[in-house]
């Protein structure tokens, strides 16, 4: 009998045990479902790690930029899971490999996810010289650990920005911070903030306040505020997440009021991150709302007016992509700035990016490169472009802090070398040329194929010195020698001019199919023989000279006989010819790279005498021959 009650205690144990477990996934799912992300983990954490499992608990580290942790789950999940999984996972993973800069297997899943080449060092490396300003950055702040980001200007010497510093605030399930509330300060001389200020109750509440935005009179101000209500039913996952509002508030004599949500807002996406226009007619910001390009996009709506809105418009491809587009900013001179994770190569999470207005339409976004952009986050960009100055927020350090800049001309963008090739005699253009930039141990640092201008252009570095290289097939190398100086020139202006062997040389001409040969006495063999003859070996001389004074010379050997015999032994006896004088110029010191051998039969008679019997024996010797292209 006392078997039957053990065995029945273990049964209700192990029952017990596995509802309790169940239950805690499930407790675990609707975590994650809400975006509580920290709880989530800690439940997931002590779960049983299959395909879900993993998915949910490296998403929960990721979203919190806990990415070591979020490496080794989706590590975990890829090989685990590899033929099953989304391929957004092999996204997440290799941004996450990013946050700790390791670039290289970080490449090798954004190459499978983009089905492209991503080399992520060389970007950083090429992007030094190409973007147009370089930072200088500090943290601003005033000794707290608190979260802040998205400062703006506010006033005069004043800043609006957004913090959890208010520890009497809930702590908000995403990542266990109290909720964020909007305050002003003013910047010391030293960068630090002081005097700083919490907006008033009508404007901080129970949930989140962030991203605050003034109009250029400082009576309006535009601002996030989240949604307190997360579901209106437990099944409809949609309204599941607490959704993000844009709200306008109107200053009243000294207090802000008539606070109200702008009504392209919905509690079905969000809508967040404004910034106003200089004229103050358009409003920008970041949105998920339905008919986007990706997670979040960023978005424009005119402000008539009468105080009434346009409809949102999509900024488009230029700007948007399938993952995330947010915090916009709009300089003064026009300049979107935002920030993306979607754009194929960059630094890591968030970069912040410039796209100029022309003609309506922004152009291509230029990454702002080092200093601003981090292997993290970085992103709520905004500047003072009269002045070279602004802010910007990361989490580089490991949480959200502020920044300041000043912003400088990018020296590097200065150096460079460029110019057009030509030809050294008539002077055309030579396009199809080939440039060659090389440093001075002879390496090869670029090289580029100039196109139907024959311009060619290279980016380089200060206290340098290099070679830069012209060449074409036909035609002579030229190479000019010159260097960097940060004291003195940094820009050169080369043109290569090309002379081509048949310009330089009397025996080089080009036929009427402009094939280029070098002209040699006729090269007489043995009947049936192709030994090289010691009159035809002083021959071959005058091209071994040739081709040693011109290293870069590459010829092909083609032997050639009349049609009287068989055809297959013409054609047999002519590539022996071929490849006996071929043979007898390397041994004469030539590299065989520069050599090809061809043996034509009598398949390119030069004359009408393509049959035996139809022609005088001196007509059908004009196409026993052998001729030496030129084919480099």
């Amino acid at each position: 009998m006392k078997t039957y009650i053990h065995l029945f205690a273990c049964m209700l144990f192990v029952f017990n045990f596995s509802t309790a477990q169940t239950e805690k996934l499930k407790r675990a799912d609707k975590f994650f479902e809400m975006k509580a992300y920290v709880k989530a983990a800690e439940l997931y954490e002590a779960k049983e790690p299959n395909q879900k499992v993993l998915q949910n608990l490296g998403d929960s580290y990721y979203y919190n930029s806990n990415m070591q942790n979020a490496i080794k789950t989706y590590r975990e999940l890829i090989l685990t899971y590899k033929d099953s999984i989304d391929i957004e996972y092999y996204f997440r993973y290799a941004q996450a490999l990013k946050g700790v800069k390791n670039y290289k297997l970080a490449d090798e899943y954004l190459s499978q996810y983009f089905n492209k080449r991503i080399n992520t060092q060389s970007f950083i490396d090429a992007n030094k010289k190409a973007t147009p300003h370089t930072f200088k950055i500090n943290e601003l702040n005033d000794g707290s650990t608190s979260n802040d980001f998205g400062l703006t200007f506010f006033g005069d010497n004043q800043v609006a920005f957004a913090s959890t510093r208010n520890t009497e605030n809930p702590a908000f399930a995403w990542n266990d911070q109290p909720y964020l509330d909007l305050y002003s300060a003013t910047i010391n001389s030293s960068g630090k903030l002081e005097n700083i200020t919490p907006f008033s109750d009508a404007i901080n509440t129970d949930s989140h306040e962030s991203n605050p935005v003034l109009s250029a009179d400082g009576k309006t101000m535009y601002f996030n505020r989240t949604n307190t209500s997360k579901s209106k039913s437990k099944t409809d996952e949609e309204e599941r997440i607490a959704h993000i509002k844009i709200y306008k508030a109107e200053l009243v004599g000294d207090q802000w009021a008539n606070i109200e949500a702008l009504p392209f807002t919905s509690n079905k996406y969000s809508t967040e991150h404004p910034s106003l226009s200089k004229d103050g007619k358009t409003l920008y910001f970041a949105s998920d709302m339905p008919g986007g390009l990706g997670g979040f996009d960023i978005y424009k709506v005119a402000i008539n007016d009468d105080g009434t809105y346009g409809e949102p418009e999509n900024l488009g491809s230029n700007i948007n992509t399938k993952h995330r587009e947010q915090f916009p900013y709009v300089s003064d001179k026009d300049v979107l700035y935002y920030s993306s994770n979607g754009h194929y190569i960059g630094y890591g999470g968030l970069d912040v990016y410039r796209s100029n207005n022309v003609n309506g339409v922004y152009d291509a976004p230029v990454n702002l490169g080092d200093g601003i952009n981090s292997n993290l986050d970085d992103f709520a960009f905004v500047i003072d472009e009269k002045n070279d100055k602004g802010y910007f927020s990361s989490n580089r350090a490991g949480n959200d802090r502020l920044y300041t800049y000043d912003r400088e001309e990018n020296i590097l963008t200065k150096y460079l070398v460029d110019g057009v090739v030509q030809d050294k005699n008539s002077k055309a253009i030579l396009p199809g040329a080939k440039v060659i930039l090389l440093d001075d141990s002879g390496n090869i640092i670029q090289e580029q194929t100039v196109d139907d201008n024959a311009k060619y252009l290279f980016k380089l570095e200060p206290n340098k010195k290099y070679i830069v290289r012209g060449t074409l097939k036909a035609y002579i190398p030229q190479d000019v020698e010159f260097s960097t100086d940060s004291q003195g020139k940094i820009s050169h202006n080369i043109y290569l001019s090309l002379e081509s062997f048949a310009d330089a040389e009397e025996r080089v001409n080009k036929d009427k199919e402009g094939v280029v040969k070098v002209e040699l006495d006729k090269i007489y063999f043995d009947f049936d023989k192709s030994k090289i003859r010691e009159d035809a070996a002083k021959t071959l001389d005058v091209l071994v000279d040739l081709m040693k004074k011109y290293p870069s010379m590459s010829i092909e050997v083609s032997a050639h006989t009349d049609v009287r015999g068989r055809d297959q032994y013409n054609l047999d006896l002519s590539k022996k010819r071929a490849a006996s004088t071929l043979e007898y110029l390397v041994s004469r010191g030539i590299e065989r790279s520069r050599l090809t051998s061809e043996g034509y039969g009598e398949t390119k008679p030069l004359n009408h005498c393509d049959k035996p019997g139809i022609c005088s024996k001196a007509d059908y010797e004009v196409n026993r021959r052998c001729e030496f292209k030129v084919i480099n």
